[in-house]
C-alpha cells in the first residue's frame, strides 16, 4: 500500500492523485466524443473543471454527512482537512456541476448524458485504483480465495485477508466503459445513459454484499440503496424507450414512417 508519495518534498495523497487522474481520463474520452459529434472539443476542459470542483465538494460533503460527530468536534479541520473524500459523493457532485454547465451552454439534453456515460464509467474505474493503492478502507470482508489480500499499511490498515473489492470495481467498470464506448453510435439518444445507470447500479449493489459497510435499511447499505434507485431508473428508462420506438437508432427510424402514416 502507498497512501502517499513524496514529490520534491511535498507529500501527495495517492487517492487524490487518482481522483484527479480520473477527471483527466474522463475529459479525454468526452473530448474525442465531442469531436465526433461536431462539437467544440474544448468544451471537455470546461466540463472537467466543473466536474472537478463539483466532485471535490460532493466527495467532501458526502464524507462530512457520514462523520457528523467528527464535524461537531472540529468543524474547521473536518471541512478543510487533507483527508476524507468519498468517491461516490464525488461522482454525484461532479454530475450535478456538469449538468449546471450544460444548462448554461444550452446542451442540457440526452446527447450530453450519452457522451458522458463511458467517461463516468472509466472515471469510476480509475478512481477505485486510488482506493486500492491507498488502502482507504474500501476493501471487502474476510475471504480465503487465492487472490485475497491484506492492507497492513493502508490508510485504514488490516492484517486480515479480505476481498480486494477496489480491484473488482476497477475491472468491472473498465469493461462497462469499453462496452458503452463501443455502443456509442448504436442506440437512440438517452438509451446509452440508461444502460450506464443499470450497469453502475448493479455493480455497486452486488459488490456491497462482500464489502464491510454496515446495513442501514432492509439489510442494505447506504450505497446499495442509491444503487437500487439507479438500477430501477435505468430499467424503467429502457422499458419506456423500447415501447416508444425501440432502443436502437434503426428501430426508431423504421417506426417513424408507420407513426406518421397512423397520424395521417
Amino acid at each position: 500500500m502507498q497512501p502517499s508519495i513524496n514529490l520534491f518534498g511535498i507529500s501527495l495523497k495517492t487517492f487524490g492523485l487518482c481522483f484527479g487522474l480520473a477527471f483527466v481520463v474522463s475529459g479525454a474520452i468526452v473530448a474525442r466524443r465531442l469531436k465526433e459529434l461536431g462539437k467544440p472539443p474544448d468544451w471537455a476542459y470546461e466540463m472537467v473543471f466543473a466536474a472537478l470542483v463539483g466532485g471535490l465538494v460532493g466527495a467532501r460533503g458526502y464524507w462530512l454527512l457520514g462523520h457528523t460527530s467528527q464535524v461537531a468536534d472540529d468543524p474547521f479541520g473536518s471541512i478543510f482537512g487533507g483527508s476524507g473524500l468519498v468517491w461516490f459523493g464525488g461522482a454525484l457532485g461532479g454530475a450535478a456541476a456538469v449538468l449546471l454547465w450544460a444548462w448554461r451552454k444550452q446542451m442540457f439534453n440526452l446527447v450530453l448524458l450519452d457522451l458522458c456515460s463511458p467517461a463516468l464509467a472509466m472515471g469510476y474505474a480509475v478512481g477505485r485504483i486510488g482506493c486500492q493503492v491507498s488502502g482507504d478502507g474500501d476493501y471487502g470482508t474476510p475471504t480465503d480465495l487465492p487472490w485475497g489480500m491484506s492492507y497492513p499499511h493502508g490508510v485504514v490498515p488490516t492484517n486480515v485477508v479480505v476481498h480486494p473489492t477496489p480491484i473488482y470495481e476497477t475491472l468491472t467498470m473498465g469493461l462497462v466503459a469499453w462496452a458503452l464506448w463501443r455502443a456509442r453510435d448504436t442506440f437512440r439518444p438517452g438509451v446509452l445513459f440508461a444502460f450506464y445507470l443499470c450497469f453502475a447500479g448493479l455493480e455497486r449493489l452486488l459488490v456491497e454484499f462482500i464489502r464491510r459497510n454496515e446495513a442501514v435499511f432492509a439489510g442494505l447499505t447506504e450505497a446499495q440503496l442509491t444503487s437500487v434507485v439507479m438500477l430501477v431508473a435505468g430499467l424503467v428508462w429502457l422499458w419506456r424507450a423500447a415501447r416508444n420506438g425501440g432502443l436502437r437508432r434503426e428501430d426508431a427510424m423504421a417506426a417513424t414512417p408507420a407513426l406518421n402514416a397512423s397520424r395521417a
